[in-house]
Protein backbone atom coordinates (compact mmCIF):
# COMPACT_ATOMS: atom_id res chain seq x y z
CA UNK A 1 0.00 0.00 0.00
CA UNK A 2 1.20 3.58 -0.69
CA UNK A 3 2.11 5.72 2.51
CA UNK A 4 2.67 9.06 2.23
CA UNK A 5 3.73 11.61 5.38
CA UNK A 6 1.16 13.95 6.10
CA UNK A 7 2.35 17.79 5.10
CA UNK A 8 -0.42 19.72 7.00
CA UNK A 9 0.14 20.38 11.06
CA UNK A 10 -3.80 21.62 10.61
CA UNK A 11 -5.08 18.52 12.61
CA UNK A 12 -8.94 19.23 11.00
CA UNK A 13 -7.26 19.29 7.78
CA UNK A 14 -4.96 15.86 8.47
CA UNK A 15 -8.06 13.79 9.35
CA UNK A 16 -9.98 15.33 6.49
CA UNK A 17 -7.14 14.09 4.31
CA UNK A 18 -6.95 10.70 5.77
CA UNK A 19 -10.89 10.20 5.56
CA UNK A 20 -10.82 11.34 2.05
CA UNK A 21 -7.48 9.05 1.14
CA UNK A 22 -7.59 6.00 3.07
CA UNK A 23 -8.19 2.58 2.82
CA UNK A 24 -6.32 3.11 -0.41
CA UNK A 25 -3.46 5.40 0.92
CA UNK A 26 -2.17 5.15 4.28
CA UNK A 27 -1.47 8.39 5.87
CA UNK A 28 1.30 8.99 8.47
CA UNK A 29 1.13 12.19 10.97
CA UNK A 30 3.89 14.93 10.39
CA UNK A 31 6.58 14.13 12.75
CA UNK A 32 6.50 16.57 15.27
CA UNK A 33 10.08 18.00 15.56
CA UNK A 34 9.37 19.22 11.62
CA UNK A 35 8.68 23.30 11.83
CA UNK A 36 6.64 24.55 10.69
CA UNK A 37 6.63 25.74 6.87
CA UNK A 38 6.51 29.56 6.15
CA UNK A 39 3.62 29.43 3.06
CA UNK A 40 4.74 32.98 1.27
CA UNK A 41 4.32 31.44 -2.53
CA UNK A 42 2.00 33.64 -4.92
CA UNK A 43 -0.52 30.93 -5.39
CA UNK A 44 -2.17 27.72 -4.26
CA UNK A 45 0.43 25.37 -6.08
CA UNK A 46 3.19 26.91 -5.01
CA UNK A 47 2.56 26.49 -0.97
CA UNK A 48 1.26 23.21 -0.86
CA UNK A 49 5.15 22.38 -2.84
CA UNK A 50 6.67 24.20 0.04
CA UNK A 51 4.90 22.21 2.73
CA UNK A 52 5.17 18.45 0.52
CA UNK A 53 9.16 19.20 -0.24
CA UNK A 54 9.76 20.27 3.09
CA UNK A 55 8.40 16.96 4.86
CA UNK A 56 9.86 15.07 2.27
CA UNK A 57 13.03 16.40 2.94
CA UNK A 58 12.91 15.97 6.32
CA UNK A 59 11.76 12.70 6.31
CA UNK A 60 13.21 11.38 3.05
CA UNK A 61 9.96 9.63 2.85
CA UNK A 62 6.60 10.75 0.16
CA UNK A 63 5.24 13.14 1.54
CA UNK A 64 1.27 14.68 0.71
CA UNK A 65 -0.23 18.44 0.78
CA UNK A 66 -2.38 20.79 0.21
CA UNK A 67 -3.21 24.31 0.23
CA UNK A 68 -6.88 25.69 -0.24
CA UNK A 69 -8.04 28.96 -0.97
CA UNK A 70 -11.84 30.62 -0.76
CA UNK A 71 -12.51 32.90 -4.24
CA UNK A 72 -14.92 35.00 -3.26
CA UNK A 73 -16.32 36.68 -6.67
CA UNK A 74 -17.60 40.07 -4.49
CA UNK A 75 -14.27 40.43 -3.10
CA UNK A 76 -12.44 40.06 -6.72
CA UNK A 77 -11.57 36.35 -5.60
CA UNK A 78 -10.34 37.63 -2.16
CA UNK A 79 -9.59 35.55 0.40
CA UNK A 80 -7.60 33.26 -2.25
CA UNK A 81 -4.36 32.28 -1.21
CA UNK A 82 -4.90 34.36 2.36
CA UNK A 83 -7.92 32.47 2.99
CA UNK A 84 -6.07 30.64 6.35
CA UNK A 85 -4.90 34.32 7.47
CA UNK A 86 -7.62 36.55 6.17
CA UNK A 87 -8.47 38.52 9.75
CA UNK A 88 -4.37 38.60 10.42
CA UNK A 89 -1.67 36.44 11.71
CA UNK A 90 -3.02 34.14 13.70
CA UNK A 91 -6.32 34.45 13.04
CA UNK A 92 -8.92 31.66 14.25
CA UNK A 93 -11.65 30.12 12.15
CA UNK A 94 -14.42 32.11 13.75
CA UNK A 95 -11.90 35.29 12.96
CA UNK A 96 -12.07 34.54 9.56
CA UNK A 97 -15.29 33.34 9.43
CA UNK A 98 -16.80 37.14 11.28
CA UNK A 99 -14.61 39.31 8.37
CA UNK A 100 -15.83 37.82 5.66
CA UNK A 101 -19.43 38.13 7.12
CA UNK A 102 -18.31 42.03 7.29
CA UNK A 103 -16.50 42.07 4.23
CA UNK A 104 -20.25 41.24 2.32
CA UNK A 105 -22.57 43.24 4.85
CA UNK A 106 -24.76 44.52 2.28
CA UNK A 107 -24.36 42.15 -0.21
CA UNK A 108 -27.24 40.48 -1.76
CA UNK A 109 -27.38 36.41 -1.99
CA UNK A 110 -27.22 36.72 -5.79
CA UNK A 111 -23.72 38.37 -5.72
CA UNK A 112 -22.19 36.35 -2.62
CA UNK A 113 -21.28 33.76 -5.14
CA UNK A 114 -17.41 32.30 -4.52
CA UNK A 115 -15.92 28.88 -5.09
CA UNK A 116 -13.64 26.54 -3.15
CA UNK A 117 -10.10 25.40 -4.64
CA UNK A 118 -7.91 22.88 -3.43
CA UNK A 119 -4.43 21.62 -5.20
CA UNK A 120 -3.12 18.80 -3.45
CA UNK A 121 0.39 17.58 -4.27
CA UNK A 122 2.43 14.45 -3.46
CA UNK A 123 6.51 15.09 -3.72
CA UNK A 124 8.52 11.80 -3.93
CA UNK A 125 12.14 11.77 -2.66
CA UNK A 126 13.38 11.56 -6.00
CA UNK A 127 11.62 14.64 -6.94
CA UNK A 128 9.08 13.75 -8.90
CA UNK A 129 5.32 15.17 -8.09
CA UNK A 130 1.75 14.04 -8.72
CA UNK A 131 -0.26 17.38 -8.91
CA UNK A 132 -4.52 17.48 -8.26
CA UNK A 133 -6.81 19.92 -8.05
CA UNK A 134 -10.19 20.52 -6.89
CA UNK A 135 -12.72 22.91 -6.83
CA UNK A 136 -16.40 23.07 -5.34
CA UNK A 137 -18.67 26.49 -6.70
CA UNK A 138 -21.06 27.49 -4.32
CA UNK A 139 -22.28 30.88 -2.27
CA UNK A 140 -21.55 32.29 0.95
CA UNK A 141 -24.49 32.54 3.41
CA UNK A 142 -25.90 35.18 4.83
CA UNK A 143 -25.00 33.85 8.32
CA UNK A 144 -23.05 31.05 9.79
CA UNK A 145 -24.88 27.94 9.97
CA UNK A 146 -23.79 24.59 11.06
CA UNK A 147 -21.31 22.97 13.79
CA UNK A 148 -19.62 19.76 11.87
CA UNK A 149 -16.09 21.03 9.65
CA UNK A 150 -13.96 23.72 10.45
CA UNK A 151 -12.96 27.05 8.35
CA UNK A 152 -15.34 28.61 5.99
CA UNK A 153 -17.45 25.75 6.33
CA UNK A 154 -20.39 27.05 8.51
CA UNK A 155 -20.73 29.65 5.61
CA UNK A 156 -19.98 27.85 2.32
CA UNK A 157 -23.20 26.76 0.38
CA UNK A 158 -21.83 24.34 -2.40
CA UNK A 159 -23.83 24.49 -5.75
CA UNK A 160 -24.44 20.74 -5.99
CA UNK A 161 -26.37 20.40 -2.66
CA UNK A 162 -30.02 21.58 -0.86
CA UNK A 163 -29.01 24.38 0.14
CA UNK A 164 -26.91 23.49 3.77
CA UNK A 165 -23.79 24.38 4.61
CA UNK A 166 -21.05 22.41 4.43
CA UNK A 167 -20.90 23.12 8.72
CA UNK A 168 -24.36 21.36 8.32
CA UNK A 169 -23.50 18.34 6.67
CA UNK A 170 -22.09 14.85 7.46
CA UNK A 171 -18.45 14.46 6.53
CA UNK A 172 -19.41 12.23 3.96
CA UNK A 173 -21.99 14.12 2.31
CA UNK A 174 -19.13 16.76 2.49
CA UNK A 175 -16.36 14.89 1.28
CA UNK A 176 -18.73 13.70 -1.84
CA UNK A 177 -18.70 17.90 -3.47
CA UNK A 178 -15.58 19.40 -1.78
CA UNK A 179 -12.96 20.68 -3.27
CA UNK A 180 -10.62 18.75 -0.84
CA UNK A 181 -12.78 15.80 -1.11
CA UNK A 182 -12.42 16.21 -5.46
CA UNK A 183 -9.01 17.16 -5.20
CA UNK A 184 -7.99 14.24 -3.08
CA UNK A 185 -10.26 11.47 -5.11
CA UNK A 186 -8.16 13.19 -8.32
CA UNK A 187 -4.41 12.40 -6.72
CA UNK A 188 -5.10 9.05 -5.36
CA UNK A 189 -6.52 7.72 -9.15
CA UNK A 190 -2.99 9.58 -10.53
CA UNK A 191 -1.05 7.50 -7.96
CA UNK A 192 -2.91 4.39 -8.92
CA UNK A 193 -4.45 3.95 -5.93
CA UNK A 194 -7.63 4.85 -6.31
CA UNK A 195 -10.38 6.25 -3.88
CA UNK A 196 -13.68 5.04 -2.69
CA UNK A 197 -14.70 8.19 -1.21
Amino acid sequence: MLELVLASANPDKAAEITAILEPSVRCVPRPPEVPDVVEDAPDLVGNARLKAVAICEATGRSAVADDTGLEVDALDGAPGVYSARFAGEGATYADNVAKLLASLDGVPAEGRSARFRTIALVRHPDGSEVVAVGECKGRIAEAAAGSSGFGYDPLFVPDEGDGRTFAQMTAEEKHGVSHRGRAFRALAEALGAGSSR
